[in-house]
């Protein structure tokens, strides 16, 4: 089992809280900028050195399993509203990435040693970030259950955030394959 959680704008000490709660030992940092202006102590240097104070390893795999790399060929290009150039994550687009493979594999290979670990990034509700949209996903074809911390601190699985993000409809079927037709948003 894998975890995710989004740190937001909890306070460090309830955040240090919660992952003690579901005794997570290794805090993976998805975040591809691994900053905060608003809240410092989530700073990836200081937040590291937090960590390690309360007994939890960091890591910081953002280059590998962010929501944002820095691919141009990661994103569908369009003309908005207003007529300007702009762009949109393809999370199908990453999940084909050997750099997005590389990390999911260390998570996979991670969990076969039966490592405690969550991976983290800065939205704190599961079914808006790319911890659901795009690693939970992966994860769950590649048959590992993941564990979601909401924003008040209890587990959602990746089914209930799927069906949260897709109305109602899980997008995976019962072979573990991604149903194309629904609609993945990203």
């Amino acid at each position: 089992m894998i975890f995710s959680i989004g740190h937001a704008n909890r306070d460090f000490d309830e955040f240090v809280m919660l992952l003690k709660k579901f005794d997570i030992e290794y805090l993976i940092d998805v975040r591809t900028s691994p900053y905060s202006r608003m809240f410092p102590v989530y700073n990836k240097e200081a937040f590291a050195s937090l960590l390690k104070e309360n007994g939890i390893i960091y890591a910081y795999m953002g280059d590998l399993l962010g929501g944002l790399p820095k691919d141009p060929s990661c994103y569908i290009y369009f003309t908005d509203k207003n007529k300007e150039q702009a762009r949109k994550v393809d999370y199908s687009k990453i999940e084909k990435k050997e750099f997005f493979k590389r990390g999911l594999e260390r998570l996979i290979n991670a969990e076969s040693k039966k490592l405690k670990i969550a991976v983290m990034c800065s939205e704190l509700n599961p079914q808006e970030c790319h911890r659901s949209k795009l690693i939970g996903l992966a994860l769950q074809k590649a048959g590992i259950i993941v564990q979601h911390i909401n924003k008040i601190g209890e587990l959602v699985d990746q089914n209930e955030v799927n069906m949260l993000i897709n109305g109602g409809k899980n997008p995976i079927n019962l072979w573990g394959e991604i149903d194309m037709t629904s609609k993945r948003k990203i």
